[in-house]
């Protein structure tokens, strides 16, 4: 198991801590991603396990870029062989395969990571439209089986709203929209009528499964679809509402193909130059339109050397969109500020929760003296006096205590018990975050 930085340690001992957990595209084989994938029905059990290995606060998102957890415990360590556990409960593979790639984040950077993926930052593709709502559907599941309390609900919430900012305030949700508006120009170039075509989907990538419906949204009617796992294949047919090819013959459905999209994103070749020639052939020479939508590729470049057969990457699709890549770079930097900057104000206003807890103890402990003062004074002058004696002593420390809540959560935490100690308050502080 692997850690995202080097301060990812556990977080303090009797303290929880919120920590993102997974296997993604970046760090992880698309092998043992597909054989740790959770179909969305599975979902709940997979919580359950979750909880049996001692994680009850938990959101799983299961998605063809990544199998990821965001949970609360109290040790980032525990929480990741939890994590590894549960999943070898599907008797696919071992826990220590696993752990072994398994990435870890704490505190701060496990809150960042999470509006990350929400904003589609963290995807394969940026921008792609249906991250968002893949997030907002793994948080629903997690709500409705007990799995998400408080602090992850306020987690979401927060991460949704920044996603949002980053789709209406940046360009970059347009990138993908605008890339398959592309695309479905190129096919009519080169076949006409749409509709008159056969396409083949491989892999289950978002970006394969828009630019799919952008097509069957002009038209296309016949679409088939293959997956080096098959349950992944026949869930994504469902969706399409088309038929499932067998990825060991890839070759004929290739052949019955016009428009291919492939999106497995495996870091192999899965259409070699050799596979679409021999495809071509069948075709008797037929017009081939194939496009690479998988980061890294899925199509070899040594198919641009076939007579016929037209391979795009997303690059080459940008291009033909007339998106350059100075506006995508600048898109996704104004995207990570957002996500930046909300991170931030979600941290900051916890802290500041946290030390209201010490100021409202501070508070009870000063009206208690009070009360205690008036019951040797008699009058309504003494009372209204005495109220407003506590709330000009309570100015200060309470105003202080909130900036340094939010400045330096170690001193937060060192002042709140320096306090308890000095007044005897009836308040545990809360440890800081990592």
């Amino acid at each position: 198991m692997t850690a995202a930085a080097p301060h990812l340690v556990a977080a303090a001992a009797g303290a929880p801590e919120f920590h993102a957990i997974g296997l993604d595209h970046r760090a992880s084989g698309a092998r043992l991603r597909d054989l740790v994938f959770v179909e969305a029905a599975n979902l709940p059990v997979v919580l359950d396990w979750l909880r049996d290995a001692g994680l009850p606060e938990a959101v799983l998102m299961s998605t063809c870029d990544r199998v990821e957890a965001i949970v609360r415990h109290v040790s980032a360590e525990a929480a990741g062989a939890a994590f590894a556990a549960a999943l070898a409960r599907t008797g696919r593979v071992p826990a220590v395969e696993i752990a072994a790639e398994l990435q870890v984040r704490s505190g701060a950077e496990a809150v960042r990571r999470l509006f990350a993926i929400a904003a589609s930052l963290e995807s394969q593709v940026l921008g792609e439209p249906q991250v968002l709502g893949q997030v907002k559907e793994a948080h629903a599941v997690a709500s409705a089986a007990g799995a998400a309390g408080p602090e992850l609900d306020a987690l979401f919430a927060a991460a949704f709203a920044a996603a949002k900012r980053v789709r209406s305030e940046t360009g970059l949700a347009e990138r993908p929209v605008t890339m398959a508006a592309a695309a479905l120009r190129v096919a009519r170039d080169i076949h006409g009528d749409i509709g008159r075509s056969a396409a083949l989907l491989i892999g289950d990538g978002e970006m394969g499964e828009l630019l799919i419906r952008h097509f069957t949204g002009a038209g296309l009617k016949r679409v088939a679809v293959a997956a080096p796992l098959p349950a992944r294949a026949e869930q994504l047919a469902r969706a399409l509402d088309c038929h499932v090819e067998e990825f060991d013959m890839l070759e004929e459905a290739l052949a019955r193909a016009d428009i291919v999209v492939s999106a497995c994103g495996s870091r192999r070749l899965v259409v070699t130059a050799d596979l679409a020639r021999a495809a071509h052939r069948r075709r008797k020479r037929k017009p081939m339109f194939l496009i690479d939508a998988a980061v890294p590729g899925d199509l070899d470049p040594a198919i641009d050397a076939i007579e016929g057969v037209f391979r795009y990457d997303l690059g080459d699709l940008e291009a033909a969109a007339l998106e350059g890549r100075q506006s995508r770079q600048d898109a996704a930097e104004s995207a990570r500020r957002i996500v930046d900057e909300a991170a931030s104000a979600f941290l900051r206003g916890r802290d500041e929760r946290k030390a209201a807890a010490s100021i409202v103890a501070l508070r009870a402990k000063f009206e208690s003296e009070r009360a205690a003062v008036l019951a040797t004074v008699s009058g309504d002058g003494a009372a209204e006096a005495t109220r407003l004696l506590v709330n000009r002593l309570l100015h200060g420390p309470a105003v202080n205590l909130r900036a340094l809540a939010a400045e330096d959560p170690v001193a937060r935490e060192e002042a709140e018990r320096l306090l308890a100690a000095l007044f005897a308050l009836d308040h545990t502080p809360t440890a800081p975050r990592k």
